[in-house]
Order: C-alpha cells, then sequence, then structure tokens
C-alpha cells in the first residue's frame, strides 16, 4: 500500500462522503492508520468527519496525532500579496 493511498483530502463535499471515504480506505487495504488533510473552511468538514467515523461507525478508531499549520498561498487574480490559509492533519489509527 502506498502512502498516498492513507490520505484522505478534504473539501467541499459534505462529511458523509468522507465518512465512507475513512471507512473503505481501512477497510479495504488493512491500513492500521489513515490521514485527513484539510485546509482553510475545509478543517471544520475534516473534524466532523473524524468524529462521526469514531463515534458511530468504528468505535475502536482513535486519534493518534494532530497537527496545524499555515501555508502561504500566491496572490489571485487581482490581488497583490499572498495570503496565509491555515491547515490541519489528523492521524486516525486502528489498534
Amino acid at each position: 500500500m502506498t502512502d498516498e493511498s492513507k490520505i484522505v483530502f478534504i473539501g467541499r463535499k459534505p462529511a458523509m462522503s468522507y465518512v465512507m471515504a475513512i471507512i473503505t480506505s481501512l477497510s479495504a487495504s488493512n491500513a492500521k492508520e489513515i490521514i485527513l488533510k484539510a485546509r482553510g473552511q475545509a478543517i471544520t468538514t475534516a473534524v466532523d468527519a473524524a468524529e462521526i467515523t469514531r463515534n458511530r461507525f468504528l468505535k475502536d478508531l482513535t486519534i493518534s496525532k494532530i497537527a496545524i499549520g499555515t501555508e502561504e498561498m500566491p496572490p489571485r487574480e487581482g490581488e497583490n500579496s499572498s495570503r496565509m490559509v491555515s491547515t490541519m492533519e489528523i492521524i486516525l489509527a486502528k489498534p
């Protein structure tokens, strides 16, 4: 199994879409952990997906690590300066 198949990038879809992706990734590949990556407003969806998965579906799943940070994004069209965007990684692990 490659490292990229253990990563779920969180975006604009509903949280349940990511919950299904987490469950599928963990069961299909027998992986011990999965990484959720989110930026900006998607951070709330990542937290929701992790908690829904832990509380409703995989009760033995634990959060092994949470990493937060900031990335500098290039300026958008028509803007002069770059902007800072918050990032978060949540690592979920099976025992």
